[in-house]
């Protein structure tokens, strides 16, 4: 070794949510720990989560929230670091988390800025040396550990912890070179790599683009060719001027990209009525005599999006229920409790939140978050094959993996 080498106990590289944590709890036990990111700024998807406000986690985390990893193996890296140790951590940052009604947990300052401080502070306590931007370009086994380099030249460590994060928001540095960085060192990744928690597109022409900027909460439904139900959700959806976003769509998104990639053929429906039976919606059509369609809808929704949804069914707005059709009804009826939706497609990974696939965790040791082909590299976040549905999730799943592979001992 030169004089001019440097040495580490453990590199982790990438300092998003998971890389920050794992180095956090490495340095903890007096290792020798530097962090290496691209980017010119640090903590890009921290400070844009949440609206600003960072999502930290979750008051209830359930493997069912998860896609991707089976739900034992996701079981198992949660209950390790579990929602009240996400809190109890940043209330010993001096960091306060407030839930709010939709179970979701926040800063009560509401800026994410105070999360991304917090965890460089607990960093810096630790004797965590982080290093930007200075991109990691390749990694290579050597005797006694791993030689990392880049145009910054070579550095070597006995450990390495890889949390370059996968293809989302890829102008964060998560640009997906960390799966090409793990495939050289004997890793897989699933055939499926696509964005999730992405805003859907529809056609230039469909009505819902014309209400943009109008929300509403709808039940949402992936279906397979034969009509079986797939996956479903309730939440609140965001008309837009390219398609629909939203909480709901997010969280629908890559339910439906699954189901279109096994076939074409398959649907998602928009039920703009979700806390109304349909027989009620039925009825009140059927017996409302001089009543409008119109007056009936606007019972439950708002002017423009109940002269929207007559639209879309083909039905007169002006006509009453006694003039309606059998066929009127029936159309109306599927309209406002099954609108099949012509999806052309996501906004890719420059607007999704996290991504779906990525390395399998059958490949590594949820212990230690340890790779079962390259002993000493450690995998943790949204680089393995593991995403949740929007409200936190993806944070408690990056606090664990992240927890885990900084407390593995040298």
């Amino acid at each position: 070794m030169t004089s001019r080498e440097e040495k580490y106990d453990l590199v982790v590289v990438g300092a998003g949510a998971a890389g920050l944590f794992a180095a956090i709890f490495a340095g903890r036990t007096g290792q020798r720990v530097l962090v290496l990111d691209g980017a010119k700024k640090l903590g890009a998807k921290i400070l844009v989560a949440g609206g600003g406000r960072c999502n930290v986690t979750h008051d209830t985390v359930d493997p069912k929230d998860y896609a991707g990893g089976t739900p034992n193996a996701i079981r198992k890296v949660l209950r390790r670091f579990t929602v009240e140790d996400t809190i109890a951590f940043f209330a010993n940052q001096g960091v306060e988390l407030k839930r709010e009604e939709t179970g979701k947990l926040f800063p009560v300052t509401n800026k994410a800025r105070t999360i991304l401080d917090a965890l460089l502070n607990a960093c810096h306590d630790a004797n965590v040396l982080i290093r930007h931007p200075q991109r990691v370009e390749s990694i290579l086994s050597t005797t006694d550990g791993y030689s990392i380099s880049g145009e910054w030249g070579t550095i070597y460590s006995q450990r390495v912890i890889l949390a370059t994060g996968g293809q989302a928001l890829p102008k964060s540095g998560s640009d997906g070179h960390g799966y090409k960085i793990a495939q050289s060192l004997g890793h897989s990744i699933t055939e499926r790599v696509f964005p999730a928690l992405v805003p859907l597109i529809l056609p230039g022409e469909h009505p819902l683009r014309t209400l943009s900027g109008l929300s509403f909460d709808a039940t949402l439904m992936v279906k397979n060719q034969s009509g079986k139900l797939l996956h479903q959700t309730t939440h609140s959806i965001l008309c837009t001027h390219f398609g629909l976003s939203g909480p709901g769509i997010l969280d629908v998104s890559r339910y439906w990209r699954d189901a279109h990639e096994d076939n074409s053929h398959s649907s998602l429906l928009l039920n703009f009525f979700p806390h109304v039976p349909e027989e009620e919606i039925v009825n009140e059509l059927l017996h409302g005599g001089t009543k409008s369609p119109r007056n009936i809808l606007r019972k439950w929704h708002g002017e423009r999006l109940v002269e929207t949804i007559l639209h879309l069914a083909g039905v007169d707005a002006t006509g009453s229920c006694a003039q309606l059709t059998k066929k009127d009804r029936k159309s109306l009826t599927q309209t406002c409790c099954a609108l099949k939706l012509p999806i052309q497609g996501d906004r890719g990974f420059t607007y999704a939140e996290v991504t779906m696939g990525g390395i399998p965790l059958e490949e590594v040791q949820l212990k230690t978050m340890e790779s079962r082909t390259a002993p000493g590299l450690h995998l943790v976040g949204e680089i393995l094959d593991v995403d949740g549905r929007i409200g936190g999730f993806n944070f408690q799943w990056a606090w664990a993996t992240g927890f885990i592979a900084g407390t593995n001992p040298i």
